[in-house]
């Protein structure tokens, strides 16, 4: 198990209601059907643990538990307090089960191979270098041989003639997927699929990316 700590090398939100207002603009009101989306990007199936880390509110989270199911197992990390305060609430409102803790990527609090899947949306470009290293080495380290680990986030490889607020906000603006390839090699995890999230009809973020990749065996 890692050292547990709440620090991070990143930005950290501690707003809630600001959080999810940000969400809700920039994902013009389909915030239901972006996460949705990216559970079917996560490949899940019923029965399968997964982790959410940098959470946020838990709205992701709480999307996977409704796919995996009853048998399945879904945590969600955040280092903001108050986000998995709000995680909290939401998870009790809906009536699932999911476990919230406060974490830093970082530093995971869990055993190793504990699960199939590791799910991180707009979290890993509020990273330094180093932490991106650190925290995807701690989701290699947390993942089971064969599980797999969807990162989802600002690629400015993928914007064609549309934008979305992201690329006007100059530090998100040069973050591309492809900066994770020496961190992931480092971990042993090898891309499977690389692409766009999906079109503004889709999701309202056109200039996101996504990177699917999976754990050696050890």
């Amino acid at each position: 198990m890692g050292t547990e700590m709440t620090t991070t090398t990143g930005k950290v939100l501690h707003s809630p209601r600001a959080y999810d207002a940000l969400v809700w603009v920039l994902t013009l009101g389909r915030e239901r059907r972006f996460r949705e989306h990216l559970v079917e990007l996560a490949r899940l199936g019923p029965g399968d643990t997964a982790l959410d880390v940098g959470c946020g509110t838990g709205a992701l989270a709480i999307a996977v538990k409704d796919r995996v199911g009853g048998g399945g197992q879904v945590c969600g990390i955040d280092p903001s307090p108050e986000m998995v305060a709000r995680a909290r609430r939401k998870a009790a409102k809906a009536g699932v089960d999911v476990r919230f803790e406060t974490a830093a990527v970082e530093a995971l609090p869990f055993p190793d191979a504990t699960f199939d899947a590791v799910l991180s949306s707009l979290m890993l470009h509020h990273l330094t270098d180093e932490g991106r290293r650190l925290g995807i080495g701690e989701i290699a380290r947390v993942l089971k041989p064969g599980g797999k680990l969807l990162a989802v986030d600002i690629d400015s490889g993928t914007r064609g003639r549309h934008r979305s607020l992201f690329h006007r906000v100059r530090r998100h603006a040069d973050f591309r997927l492809d900066q994770l390839a020496p961190a992931l090699d480092a971990a042993r995890l090898d891309v499977l699929e690389r692409g766009s999230v999906g079109s503004p009809d889709i999701v309202g973020l056109p200039d996101l990316g996504f990177m699917l990749a999976m754990a050696a065996a050890r």
